[in-house]
């Protein structure tokens, strides 16, 4: 099992970390041909990947000492960035504080390069997940994080408004009303993040329509919560989400109309250098009675 502490260090077409490089990139000059170092960080232009920019808006603390705070405040994911986990060739000293207690030999330190953005004073800079393990890690696909994101949100079918009201009896012809309480369960938006390994994720999922299926064999398509019904709108129809009944519910063999709402819930997610959208679908009922207007003569 993956297991161990997560630093930071700041990331472009090239990741370093207090001098040292993964195999395989190849190093960006900074002013003088070094690096700007920010502490213990390497400063870049997250807009220009793999360009060098300004330390002025990360840490100032001793490059040899460090600092285990990103520069800069705030997070978004970067899109395009390679999420390979790679290990830290060669490996930092073993006096380094990035072992935080282990030795050389019990594991080793990796870094992800699937970066967050964090803009400080006039900068917009790139940070990457450093982090010690006892065994090599495997890679993260970010749409599972997504997913597990998705398991941590609860989800409900719409909270069903409806006139006439179940237990009442509505007239024919006259406007039906149907809406939804836009609470987060129940429209959204509902919002949540998870993480494995050094990928972490974060999703909002909303309501993007509801199909109301009447039980008179005519459905409804809703691209809103709908409006609730006041005794002061009389017989006008519901401006967003409506229906008119044409028959009594006694022509149905349980004597009354069943009533589907199906919400499809839309989620967008960011996160591991990607972004993505799933839906999931929830619904609820209900029953009610529709009668003929009686004529008295």
């Amino acid at each position: 099992m993956l297991t161990g502490r997560r630093s930071t260090v700041t990331v472009g077409a090239a990741l370093f970390l207090t001098g040292y490089a993964l195999t395989g990139l190849a190093a960006a000059d900074g002013p003088g041909g070094g690096v700007a170092l920010c502490g213990k960080f390497v400063c870049v232009d997250a807009s220009t990947p793999g360009k060098p920019g300004s330390s002025s808006g990360g840490s100032q603390a001793d490059p040899q000492g460090g600092s285990d705070e990103p520069a800069g405040d705030g997070a978004s994911t970067i899109p395009g960035r390679d999420c390979t986990i790679r290990k830290l060739d060669p490996q930092p000293d073993p006096s380094s504080d990035l072992w935080d207690g282990h030795k050389p030999g019990d594991g080793a330190i990796y870094v992800s390069p699937c970066a967050e953005a964090s803009g400080g004073a006039g900068t917009d800079s790139a940070v990457g997940r450093v982090f010690w393990a006892e065994d090599e890690p495997t890679a993260v696909d970010p749409a599972v994080v997504a997913r597990q994101a998705v398991d941590k949100m609860l989800l409900r079918g719409p909270k069903i408004g409806i006139t006439p009201k179940p237990g009442g009896t509505g007239v024919i012809g006259m406007p039906v009303y149907m809406w939804t309480a836009a609470g987060p369960e129940t429209y959204g938006p509902n919002t949540a993040s998870a993480t494995a390994g050094a990928v972490t994720v974060s999703a909002v999922a909303k309501v993007s329509k509801i199909v109301w299926t009447m039980g008179d064999g005519k459905s409804v398509v809703c691209t809103t919560a709908g409006t609730p019904y006041k005794k002061s709108y009389g017989a006008e129809p519901s401006p967003d989400c409506g229906h008119r009944y044409t028959r009594p519910s006694s022509t149905e063999a349980s004597g009354k109309y069943h009533v589907t709402a199906t919400s499809t819930w839309t989620i967008d997610w960011t996160g591991g250098g990607t972004s993505g959208q799933l839906t999931e679908v929830r619904d609820s009922d209900v029953d009610i009675s529709v009668a003929e207007v009686q004529v008295v003569n």
